[in-house]
């Protein structure tokens, strides 16, 4: 099996810090790079120590191609706008990048499409092993239940996130709408305000809760006559996703160019 050596974007970041503090679980992989944004006190330090970490021998710079210089593959939690720099970086010397940053424009989403077909990319709106299971149960679900059943999806963050609703709501509708022969463009329905009228059929609707320390919280739900199915997952703390993340990060190295998801990293795809 090939040595994974890890360059993470996003250093000093909730996730960066949730993967540095999982490493331990995965003694195959070393980590190699550190990015952090050029006003980060952490430069120039070695990351371990910089963060109370036993991880040694990766210096935090604000460079991309200098934190992925060694690495064989580069996990990316940064801002969605410092993602174009990640890819090209990565693009420059052939390295995957696995990308867990969601809030991308339309425009970084095309640079997305067109590294991918230069490096494999895995993007995905969220790392969560629970999460990318519960994708596929919702296409089942929508697929086997009509538009008798409502649907409705619900999402919980801490107050400091950014974008809403979340990339992982997001790509829940989508999954959603696709498995019922539609788009989220389509059947979503994102504001409800005033005198709204009655529901339309084969909506998918949205609702969002910002506060507090909340990790994140995803409910699906399927309300139909006499009955209400509900899928939901809940974080305890950003360890599962920082676990998925790594796996990810084994999982796509030495692959082909591509864009994949978690969904390929679980055997899902085809199911």
């Amino acid at each position: 099996m090939t040595a994974t050596r890890l360059a993470v974007l996003g250093l000093s970041g909730r996730m960066g810090q949730a993967i540095l503090g999982q490493l331990r679980d995965f003694p195959g992989v070393t980590l190699s790079g550190a990015l952090a944004s050029p006003t980060s006190r952490y430069l120039g330090q070695d990351a371990g120590e910089a963060f109370g970490h036993s991880t040694r021998g990766a210096v935090v710079v604000s460079d991309p191609a200098a934190a992925i210089r060694g690495a064989n593959v580069a996990i990316d939690f940064t801002l969605p706008e410092a993602t174009p720099a990640n890819l090209a970086a990565c693009v420059a010397t052939g390295c995957p990048l696995v990308i867990g940053t969601t809030g991308h424009s339309a425009e970084v989403r095309a640079e997305i499409d067109a590294a991918a077909r230069r490096i494999p990319v895995l993007l995905a709106p969220n790392m969560s092993l629970g999460v990318n299971l519960l994708l596929k149960l919702a296409d089942l679900a929508a697929r086997a239940l009509d538009t008798d059943y409502d649907i409705e999806i619900y999402e919980a963050h801490h107050r400091h996130k950014k974008d809403a609703p979340s990339g992982t709501a997001l790509r829940i509708g989508e999954v959603v709408a696709a498995a019922r022969g539609t788009t989220l463009a389509e059947s979503g329905d994102f504001v409800r305000h005033g005198l709204t009228g009655a529901r339309r059929a084969g909506t998918i609707g949205f609702s969002v809760m910002r506060g507090g320390d909340v990790v994140v919280d995803h409910v699906l739900t399927f309300a139909g006559p006499g009955e209400r199915i509900e899928l939901t997952h809940r974080a305890h703390d950003r360890s599962g996703f920082a676990r998925g993340a790594l796996k990810a990060a084994t999982w796509i190295v030495g692959r082909h160019a591509g864009l994949y998801s978690m969904q390929d990293v679980l055997g899902l795809e085809s199911l």
